[in-house]
């Protein structure tokens, strides 16, 4: 049997850094595994591209949220990234590190090591942020930039707000986040800049490296209490292959818990009814699934072109020739043109509300289809969400997707803060600076004003935002999945490090801080390995 110091379960965003430090020093043999393949696509590089891959089998595992009462019945999909550099192949590249008081808040419940001033250090060393000023990184991976693409309607906006009393911040990920802006996104040079291209690509031939794709964990291979190595699938053919030191899930909070699951490593009530004998009894994994649930709020406007005209027709073929000789244009735009951070009520020190603008509306926001006519979105989601739900398998067949309950706007807090966050983004384009271009509210129109009118349309049309976090929680209490050095607890060789230990939800969007928690969660590993 193939035997290697480290086997690492997953290719995607937290998997390519840990590939990436892991073999640095040349001292350690690592194996990665990833279910999907290489990143082929001429979509990936172009960042407008995510819109073709959202629904494409080959790049998105595709998977769907069962049917829950809290949104009316509906299920919800939840993109997950297929192929190396995961999520990171086919997400809208927006790069937030989040508030200080997020990662306090993680120690505060238990994850001592990961408070604001034990990260910072990893943010400064994972990017490249050439505007930036004080902590922000020169010299890292991940190549970030400032949206380049400037619109009327878009400086319009963010007049609108400094007119409602929002500052303007030109920098969120700097000393504060509040306030309006320019988004800050996964790019160099007009195209997407993903995991494989900051961390992976770089050291794809040192030799202390094997990566094979196509190759699906079915388990990780257990014995006398101690993780031995795993099985995988590839070619139809099942194999196996041994860990020296540890293996590393890092699969991510929808299919870590899976696979763990699958293994017979979870709570023996789940295991037991899909006829999963138990291996080792861990009875939170696949609990605390926490997710940025959002709403899309809808303009008709006027006196300008939208990117609803711009992308269809011929104007697209302009489009493209502008992308392929200038890398400019509407190509280079993600899911989020303008930021917004505000606070719902005055009683809080730090934003409770994140804004997405883009001078679009959708016909159908799930997959991206715009409108025909002049539109803009805003999308509106709480920041800190403390409904939690659970992931867990519903069959013992490793090919099937688990089943996931986000269990959205189950708290109060939830509901309000969402309902006030819309109250206030209906404000702003109230504004003088936008009445030039509102024709009028499309959704959810003017006839909704009362707390249950908000909450019944978000409830009837939100989404996730795809930043799933928290399945295999780390902490230092005995319901802790992982410890703080993300080591699986009542389990020798096994370590996780990927969005899944997150104790509580960040204030934005997640990919940058999965790249942190791989980081750092590397600094551990080679730590302990030199003990």
């Amino acid at each position: 049997m193939e035997t290697f110091d480290f086997v690492i379960v997953g290719g995607g965003t937290a998997a390519c850094v840990l590939a990436n430090r892991l073999t640095e020093d040349g001292r350690y043999t690592v194996l990665m595994l990833e279910a999907g393949g290489e990143p082929k696509s001429m979509w990936i590089n172009i960042p407008a591209g995510f819109t073709k891959l959202l629904n494409d089998p080959v790049y998105n595992w595709r998977f769907q949220t069962q049917p829950e009462d809290n949104v009316h019945g509906r299920t919800i999909a939840v993109p997950r990234g297929k192929g190396l550099g995961g999520s990171s192949l086919i997400n809208g590249m927006i790069y937030v590190h989040g508030q200080p008081e997020d990662y306090d808040h993680w120690a505060a419940l238990g994850a001592t090591g990961w408070s604001a001033s034990d990260v910072a250090p990893y943010f400064t060393k994972l990017e490249t942020y050439l505007p930036g000023k004080g902590a922000r990184g020169q010299s890292g991976p991940m190549h970030i930039a400032q949206v380049a693409e400037r619109y009327p309607v878009a400086h319009a906006l963010i007049q609108a707000a400094q007119q409602d009393g929002q500052p303007i911040n030109d920098d969120y990920n700097g000393e504060r986040q509040d306030g309006f802006g320019y988004y800050q996104v996964a790019q160099k040079g007009g195209q997407r800049w993903s995991a494989v291209d900051g961390y992976l690509n770089p050291v794809r031939q040192r030799k202390n490296l094997t990566i094979r794709t196509g190759a699906h964990v079915t388990r990780i291979n257990v014995q006398n209490g101690r993780c031995t190595g795993v099985t995988y699938r590839q070619k139809s053919e099942l194999q196996s292959v041994a860990a020296r030191r540890e293996v590393i899930m890092a699969a991510g909070a929808v299919q870590t818990p899976q696979i763990l699951e699958l293994s017979g490593i979870g709570n023996p009530e789940v295991l037991n009814k899909f006829g999963i004998p138990v291996v080792h009894p861990s009875r939170r994994v696949g609990e605390n699934y926490i997710d940025h649930f959002a709403t899309r709020m809808n303009w008709r406007v006027k006196n300008t072109q939208t990117l609803n005209e711009l992308a269809q027709g011929w104007r697209v073929g302009l489009a493209v020739l502008e992308y392929f000789t200038r890398r400019t244009g509407i190509l280079t735009l993600g899911t989020g043109l303008v930021h917004g951070f505000v606070k719902t009520r005055d009683t809080i020190a730090t934003p409770d509300v994140q804004y997405f603008f883009m001078h679009a509306s959708y016909a159908n926001a799930a997959i991206r289809k715009l409108d025909n006519a002049p539109g803009m979105t805003i999308g509106v989601t709480g920041l800190r969400p403390t409904s939690q739900g659970s992931i867990h398998i519903q069959s013992a067949n490793p090919l099937e997707g688990p089943a996931i309950r986000p269990n959205f706007l189950a708290t109060v807090e939830d509901q309000q803060t969402l309902i006030d966050g819309m109250k206030i983004a209906r404000r702003i384009v109230g504004r003088h600076a936008l009445s030039h271009f509102i024709d009028y509210e499309m959704s959810p129109g003017p006839d909704v004003h009362t707390d249950a009118q908000w909450l019944d349309f978000a409830r009837e049309n939100g989404q996730t935002i795809y930043h799933p976090i928290g399945t295999c929680r780390m902490g230092s209490d005995a319901d802790a999945v992982v410890d703080t050095r993300l080591k699986f607890n009542g389990l020798q060789g096994l370590r996780i490090v990927d969005a899944s230990v997150m104790p509580a939800m960040v204030s934005g969007n997640t990919q940058c801080a999965v790249m942190m928690v791989a980081e750092r969660g590397a600094d551990l590993i080679l730590q302990d390995a030199r003990i």
